[in-house]
């Protein structure tokens, strides 16, 4: 599992990779609507949760793949980029879980995304 209270370097570009790696652990009427990458792992948001991929290994060719429903997120915030900052944040809280932070780099359309959790959260 992706250790996200040492997260910080793991700093996410919008990339579709992931999005074909995680198309097997699809449910039916799950769809992805947007795929990160950082420098080996990568998050998948779908319109039921978010997929974290954490690859493993010299050769990268053992994955461990963490879900995280939307159902179990009991808060959020989110900070968008800035003039000189180009990263943006999201935490979110989960159940039993306890606070995953995403950061973004790049121009992330962050406030899509926070709509998307806010319809499940809300």
């Amino acid at each position: 599992m992706i250790d996200f209270q040492n997260a910080s370097f793991f700093k996410l570009k919008e990339n579709n990779e992931y999005a074909g790696r995680v198309t097997d652990l699809l449910l039916p009427g799950e769809d992805v609507v947007g795929s990160f990458k950082a420098m080996r792992d990568g998050v998948v948001f779908t319109n039921k949760r978010i997929i974290a991929v954490n690859v493993q290994g010299i050769t990268g060719s053992k994955k461990d793949f963490t879900s995280l429903p939307y159902s179990k997120v009991v808060s959020f915030s989110v900070e968008t980029d800035g003039t000189f900052d180009m990263d943006a944040e999201l935490d979110l809280w989960f159940s039993g879980l306890g606070k995953v932070r995403f950061a973004f780099t790049g121009r992330t359309n962050i406030v899509e995304i926070s709509k998307l959790i806010a319809g499940y959260v809300l």
